[in-house]
């Protein structure tokens, strides 16, 4: 266990680093086509199976309320960009899938938003620096999600 001072300073540089860079992340986004929202909801579909999720497992990927994240999905399913359906193994359930016209949409937007992550995070840190990162970060995400779990 770590001592707090350390733990609240080490945190504090993470979250103020993290806003520093969405600011630049934000400005840059191409606005015209999508929301930074929009996108996370398209970028995190197409990392799954087929394209596909149920909206609950969605939820937990994205940093919006459920309604938020609901009345998004319907914006997205009005544009043809995801579809809306109900889950076959739980009528309850809601599957919402990445379109081809989504997953199109997706890639042409993540082309200037990844270079806008390497302009900004790549630049600042060298191979080793950002494999570190990632660890760090992965590590202290498990451990969240862990304790979420035990809860």
């Amino acid at each position: 266990m770590s001592d707090k001072r350390v733990a609240v300073a080490a945190w504090e540089s993470l979250f103020r680093a993290q806003v520093s860079v969405m600011r630049h992340l934000h400005a840059e986004f191409p606005t015209n086509e999508l929301s930074l929202n929009e996108y996370d909801v398209l970028f995190n579909l197409s990392q799954h199976e087929g394209w596909r999720l149920r909206i609950r497992e969605l939820n937990k990927h994205l940093l919006l309320t459920q309604p938020s994240v609901s009345r998004l999905i319907d914006r997205l399913a009005a544009r043809g960009l995801v579809t809306k359906s109900s889950d076959p193994a739980d009528a309850r359930g809601i599957i919402v899938e990445l379109t081809q016209a989504g997953f199109a949409l997706f890639r042409r937007v993540a082309v200037t938003h990844m270079q806008s992550i390497a302009d900004h995070v790549g630049k600042a840190l060298n191979d080793e620096e950002l494999g570190q990162l990632s660890s760090l970060t992965e590590k202290l995400r498990l451990a969240e999600q862990g304790r979420a779990e035990r809860d």
